[in-house]
């Protein structure tokens, strides 16, 4: 599959992937804008609010209406984050019209759909209505709040928070609490209209559909979009060095049963000229799955740990392990992960190990290729860190990672910060799984590390 890029109206770009595989196409909106904890917030709030309604289709059970006459097409509010660039926009699955009886106009019905809701929102006096940004905002809050239920998601963002704090990279793609709380319609009106004007804009469709066409009808329902001056000075800063000559540490406690355990390095000079065939099979034979050093040594051999794994940031040059163990195991169980590490610095990387990391990378990449979904946030991802390749050109890369090359990386690897979680001792603890084989499932890394490349599923 080939992907043809061409700029449809200024600061818009569409990635165009002609194919008859699926038999739904896909068609996403994704506006760019550098992450600040003073935005993203009302950023993230955004799409829910626009999907609300718009001047054609006031209101939800409208939009809905109007996608049962499409054949059952989809579109959701998609908020995601690559390093510190948020994307904010929406998704659309829209049935080919080969199969739907004649004349049927999909894809035009979920183009015109799609400018609506992001060029005509349904607005009183101009703004945008204060009943759906309320009733919206509640929902962003819950949404916020409720990120500590998940307490391997929850340590390894207050990981992320402290290593990174100071940087953009600690804002969470939903934004904070505080933030979210003093949205109003009237401030969320202007930083929508600022948006629209200075955001590049990146298109994505799979499908069946010729290029011209698909340009056509972007080019109509979009006819009203407005445009300023593009912000294109938006970017990820990658700090090649750890914060101070010592890892950081950083304990906290709360009401939990099982120990968290992360530890978060920099990546140094594997980020001055990134290879990512190289960081895939890094990340993963360091703990990316179930053959890797952590999950084979610190779980498997030691039982040192409930789970050990890892995931790597390439887009900011962040490496995290991240573990469930006894409290009174923390100290053993960081020690053996940064034993791990120092082995594949030292090149301890058996052919075994360096086949089963790539193979497993090799599977991830084939399976990107089978979900319109998954190639979206794969191109989207590519496009954002300025290295456009194809999943089939990535893979044939990763046959040809070296050994030599994954102890290159792990050697300047920089250990920045170590955190942990422990009880707090009160009663009634949480009751948590204390067995796992992967620790977290592909959905919920997702705010992570984009090896399923920022999927359109990581919704509110």
């Amino acid at each position: 599959m080939e992907v043809a890029r061409s700029e449809i109206m200024s600061g818009v770009w569409l990635s165009h992937i002609r194919t008859d595989k699926f038999k739904t196409a896909c068609l996403s909106v994704s506006l760019l804008t550098q992450l600040k904890r003073e935005t993203a917030a009302m950023n993230a709030l955004l799409p829910q609010v626009l999907r609300r309604g718009t001047t054609r289709y006031g209101d939800m059970e409208a939009i809905s209406r109007r996608l049962d006459e499409l054949y059952g097409a989809a579109i959701e509010p998609v908020v995601r984050r690559f390093g510190e660039i948020q994307s904010v926009g929406f998704f659309a699955s829209v049935p080919e019209e080969e199969f739907l009886p004649a004349g049927a106009d999909t894809l035009r019905g979920a183009c015109e759909l799609l400018g609506q809701l992001l060029c005509a929102p349904n607005t009183r006096g101009g703004l945008l209505l204060p009943q759906y940004v309320d009733s919206e905002r509640d929902k962003l809050l819950e949404a916020i709040r409720a990120r500590v239920n998940d307490k391997i998601s929850w340590t390894i963002s207050r990981c992320i928070e402290e290593m990174c704090c100071g940087e953009d990279y600690a804002v969470d793609r939903l934004g904070d609490e505080e933030s979210a709380e003093a949205i109003r319609y009237q401030k969320l009106t202007k930083q929508y209209r600022a948006l629209l004007q200075s955001s590049p804009i990146e298109i994505f469709y799979c499908g069946r559909a010729d290029k011209k066409r698909v340009e056509s009808l972007l080019r109509d329902a979009l006819s009203t979009l407005p445009r300023g001056e593009i912000d294109y000075d938006i970017g990820t800063d990658v700090r090649f060095n750890a914060l101070e000559a010592e890892p950081r540490r950083y304990d906290e406690q709360m009401n939990v049963s099982q120990a968290k355990l992360v530890i978060g390095w920099r990546l140094g000079e594997a980020m001055e000229e990134p290879d990512p065939a190289a960081l895939r099979v890094f990340a993963d034979l360091f703990g990316g799955s179930a053959a890797s050093k952590l999950f084979m040594n610190v779980r498997e051999k030691l039982s040192l740990c409930y789970y050990a794994s890892a995931l790597c940031d390439r887009h900011k040059g962040v490496l995290l392990a991240y573990a469930g163990t006894e409290a009174a195991r923390v100290e053993e169980a960081k020690d053996e992960i940064l034993a791990q590490l120092a082995a594949i610095a030292r090149g301890e990387i058996t052919d075994e190990e360096l086949s089963a990391a790539k193979a497993d990378v090799h599977s991830a990449l084939r399976a990107v290729l089978d979900s319109p979904g998954d190639l979206e946030g794969f191109t989207l991802s590519a496009v954002v860190s300025g290295a456009e390749y194809s999943p089939e050109e990535l893979d044939e890369l990763i046959g040809d990672v070296t050994a030599e090359q994954l102890a290159a990386i792990a050697r300047g690897c920089e250990c920045d910060m170590i955190y942990t979680l422990t009880g707090d001792g009160s009663e009634g603890e949480d009751e948590e799984e204390e067995d796992a084989e992967i620790a977290l499932s592909e959905e919920e890394l997702r705010a992570f590390e984009e090896e399923n490349d920022g999927d359109p599923d990581e919704t509110l």
